[in-house]
């Protein structure tokens, strides 16, 4: 029986980036996926490779970039928050939390991604994931969906260890680099030079697209941060 999958990012790409061949092999699998998106992702720094948003219609993009993402990945139920970008660090944890948590006890997922608090370099990013784990903090232990963290701090190595989770994504490599096109505005710097190279026949194609095969996660340990349920 398949079973559910959240996934927990404070902006649109942030499911698609290092984490799209993950959720369509669960896709793939048949597990529905709910994504929460908390921010439009307003203060994006790109606008399009040439540019084609600006500050007003960005928000307005990129949503309809993180639909298009859902269908290619597969996931099936898109939650958008609506809240600005950049400003998650401010919210009350607590109260992102309470909303994590509703959709924890409604989902009842076995699994969820995030990123790994302190280790998400951006502060929306570190943000959420606190307000993540404060959220399954409130099951009893053996009741908690395992969290599959994303981290790129400089030390998360020095922290962290190695990662507990490399999957190989070749098979749904379709299906993850369609997500990252449709985020265009943020991606098209990127895949413009990728595509590029490939329609010339590289002979470094395998090595071009090697990075896009693999994906690496942390498994979240709870003695790290957190009190044990109560």
């Amino acid at each position: 029986m398949s079973r559910p999958v959240l996934a927990v990012f404070p902006h649109p790409d942030d499911e698609s980036f290092g984490k799209a061949g993950a959720l369509a092999l669960h896709a793939k699998e048949g597990s529905p996926i709910t994504l929460i998106c908390a921010t439009s992702g307003q203060m994006g720094r790109r606008m399009g490779n040439p540019f084609f948003a600006n500050r007003e219609t960005l928000p307005h993009i990129r949503e309809k970039e993180l639909q298009d993402a859902c269908l290619a990945i597969g996931i099936t139920d898109l939650r958008m928050w609506g809240l600005l970008d950049k400003t998650l660090q401010f919210e009350d944890p607590e109260q992102l939390a309470d909303r994590i948590y509703e959709t924890i006890l409604e989902i009842r997922p076995f699994r969820i991604y995030s990123y790994y608090p302190e280790h998400g370099v951006h502060p929306d990013h570190d943000a959420l994931a606190d307000a993540t784990i404060r959220a399954v903090a409130r099951l009893p232990l053996e009741e908690r969906p395992e969290i599959y963290a994303s981290a790129f701090s400089k030390n998360c190595l020095e922290a962290l260890g190695a990662p507990d989770v490399v999957l190989n994504v070749s098979s749904v490599l379709h299906e993850k680099m369609a997500a990252i096109r449709a985020h265009r505005s943020q991606s098209e710097v990127i895949t413009r030079k990728l595509d590029e190279q490939l329609a010339s026949g590289s002979a470094l194609e395998e090595e071009l697209l090697a990075p896009q095969k693999r994906e690496q996660f942390w498994i979240y340990r709870w003695t790290d941060t957190l009190a044990q349920h109560p």
